[in-house]
């Protein structure tokens, strides 16, 4: 069989993207905005004054001399003056900068590490290790933070390093609630559920396109922590805790503050020094906000709340004779959710489905039938509360139900692909479509960069991407859905499935590209010996492209048979009900006021 990439069918092209407006990158918000200009310009001269302070000051921070002793401003050789100790004001200055920076990267730093890991962790596992983390967090909170400093002074003997490692842990749990609170949110996106069914790890989904999504506010509250380090180090100094041979702003304003009345400009100049550097930080973290804010997108809509793989209990049935010439064999499957009282409610009840090589199955139901709900216990993506009471899903003779997580990531992607509703909301708006796909594509299969990139350039043509090298370069918001669905397709076969299950492929897309999108699909199925799960409720689609219909009724496969069949003979009044909603070109509706003919296809 020859590669998908060069295979030749005919597929109807459709119309290259209008060049839409250019992504504005929130730095370049950032680098626009006269505050954010401003504060850089200030922080930025912080840095090179506390490097060269060797170089700028002509006395040491602590060089004592009893000439120099409260010398005023502007004395030759020391030009802002000299404090009590006869020690150089400006060589003190430039030095405190330094003890000032690395305090806030430290304890910046340290808060950021553990707070995000642990809120990506606690976000995006289950409710057990969440519960976890937060007991971890909520008891670092309840500790008296500045008094905690000064009581461990003596394990850190005075060193402010040490004691802003501390600090940093006391940090954490700020940082640990915005990041899970905002994985909380971005983790039942679409296009994260789309990144898991393609194979990924849960390590490069956390750190590639969830890290991505929720780094916005981290990055402010990073701006803030900085500063607070800072003031928190300068307070301890003021205090006199620590390592009083240790340049600090704290500790000149202490000094200072002892002789206000009489040489009030050693307290002056520390104090502004400081002030300019915190309040440059916080008008920093204001910029930011208004940058990131001011960049992020309206988020997608939610078809529907996917995410880890549910919970199994019951034993799975072994295979049978059913698996026999089949790829995939559903059997008896039941799937509950917990209700407010703690019982269980099934929303899936003794389904039972069979698909053979290179057959295309209809699964054809109203909304709240339970079809999306098969096809995600079959992918092993159901919400973490679901409950698979009973059955067995075989994916060629392979027991699907109670495999692990990194045991179904060996599937996904490989024998068993999904082609998800409203593509627009499965791409990932931070990265191009380009990035996507070639990620999917080194998940699944064993090849290169640059082959993974060929592969995919040569999908991109195959589903009929008129111009597939600017494709790959655009971001999702830069094409049309029909294009995106196309591309969502080139994702799912790029490792040549078994099976495909397609979810409602063509519901957002208009007569003339569901027409496109269906006549790809089958072309791809031929070319490729795919099975397909079709999961939809348009018959006029399930018309044009299905060997078999199994027709479902809340959670439970009512009637199934060959397509022909059900439509010319349908023997359960559901799936008579259904078929009898459908108007062919010659009926007329006269049950409302605006009679309208509709033709085979409309959705019921």
């Amino acid at each position: 069989m020859t590669e998908v990439g060069v295979l030749d069918a005919e597929v109807a092209p459709e119309p290259a993207p209008a060049p839409g407006p250019g992504r504005r990158s929130p730095w370049r918000r950032l680098l626009q905005d006269p505050q954010a200009i401003v504060t850089l310009v200030v922080l930025v001269a912080y840095v090179v004054l506390g490097l060269l302070a060797d170089v700028i000051a002509s006395h040491g921070p602590n060089e004592a001399s009893l000439q120099a002793y409260n010398a005023p401003f502007g004395t030759d050789g020391h030009p802002l003056g000299a404090d009590s100790s006869g020690r150089d004001i400006l060589s003190r200055l430039l030095h405190s900068i330094n003890t000032s920076l690395v305090s806030g990267l430290i304890g910046a730093g340290v808060a950021l590490l553990v707070g995000v890991t642990f809120g990506l962790i606690g976000g995006y596992y289950g409710p057990r290790l969440r519960s976890g983390t937060e007991w971890v967090f909520a008891l670092i909170q309840t500790f008296p933070g500045l008094l905690l400093l000064i009581v461990l002074m003596p394990i850190t003997k005075g060193d402010y390093r040490f004691t802003m490692l501390i600090f940093g842990f006391l940090l954490a749990p700020g940082v640990y609630r915005i990041t899970r609170n905002q994985v909380l949110g971005v983790k039942n996106e679409l296009y994260v559920d789309a990144a898991r069914v393609s194979g990924l790890t849960d390590r490069r989904i956390l750190g590639r396109h969830i890290l991505m999504a929720v780094r916005g506010p981290v990055i402010i509250a990073a701006a803030f922590m900085f500063g607070t380090a800072i003031a928190v180090q300068s307070g301890l100094a003021f205090l006199g805790v620590g390592n009083n041979q240790v340049p600090s702003f704290g500790a000149m304003i202490s000094e200072g503050f002892k002789n206000l009345y009489s040489e009030p400009m050693q307290f002056v100049w520390p104090s502004l020094a400081l002030g300019i550097l915190t309040a440059a930080l916080v008008l920093l973290g204001n910029s930011l906000r208004d940058a990131l804010q001011g960049a992020r997108r309206k988020p997608a809509k939610i078809a529907a709340p996917v995410v880890a793989p549910g919970a199994a209990v019951g034993s799975a049935s072994p295979a049978g004779a059913d698996d026999a010439g089949a790829v995939l064999v559903v059997e008896d499957l039941a799937i509950a959710y917990p209700t407010p009282s703690g019982e269980l409610r099934e929303v899936v009840d003794g389904v039972s489905l069979r698909l053979g090589p290179g057959e295309t199955l209809g699964l054809v139901g109203e909304s709240g039938s339970g079809k999306t709900q098969t096809a995600f216990a079959t992918l092993g993506v159901l919400p973490p509360e679901a409950v698979v009471t009973r059955g067995s899903i075989r994916l060629e003779g392979r027991e699907v139900l109670g495999l692990s997580e990194r045991e179904l990531r060996t599937l996904r992607g490989r024998s068993i692909a999904y082609v998800p509703q409203e593509p627009m909301s499965n791409l990932n708006p931070s990265f191009t479509v380009g990035a996507q796909l070639v990620e999917g594509v080194r998940a699944s299969t064993d090849v290169s960069r640059a082959e993974a990139r060929e592969r995919v350039m040569a999908l991109l043509t195959r589903v009929g991407i008129p111009d597939p090298e600017r494709t790959f370069r655009s971001y999702p918001h830069q094409i049309s859905g029909g294009m995106a669905q196309r591309v969502l397709i080139a994702g799912a076969v790029a490792s040549r499935p078994k099976v495909l299950i397609a979810d409602e492929p063509t519901t957002a897309l208009d007569v003339t590209v569901q027409a496109e999108i269906l006549d790809l699909l089958r072309d791809l199925q031929s070319e490729l010996g795919m099975a397909v799960l079709l999961v939809t409720h348009n018959f006029g689609v399930v018309a044009d492209i299905c060997d078999r219909i199994a027709v479902m009724q809340e959670g439970r496969v009512v009637e199934t048979g060959e397509t022909t069949e059900i439509f010319t003979a349908p023997q359960h009044p559901y799936t008579r009900m259904l078929l009898g909603a459908i108007l062919d070109e010659e009926t007329v509706r006269t049950d409302g006021p605006a009679a309208v003919a509709v033709p085979l296809g409309t959705d019921a």
